[in-house]
């Protein structure tokens, strides 16, 4: 009786794991995509604000450099 409650219960895990495996790696994916697109705003934010950042990096340099 105990060998078949092992058995089955060893069938049904076998049968789960690639379930498990299978939600690993779409979450996997889920990240990938989710850092393509904050890399995508990023760059996009970088080429429209382009005059304000060298400004702004213009004047902490001259900061830095004065010190």
């Amino acid at each position: 009786m105990v060998e078949k409650l092992q058995g089955r219960l060893f069938h049904l895990l076998s049968g789960l794991r690639p379930l498990i495996r299978e939600e690993r790696a779409q979450g996997t994916t889920e990240y990938a995509i989710l850092v393509g697109v904050l890399v995508v705003i990023a760059i996009i934010a970088i080429i429209a604000f382009r005059d304000k950042i060298s400004e702004l990096w213009d004047t902490i340099s001259s900061g830095i450099n004065s010190l």
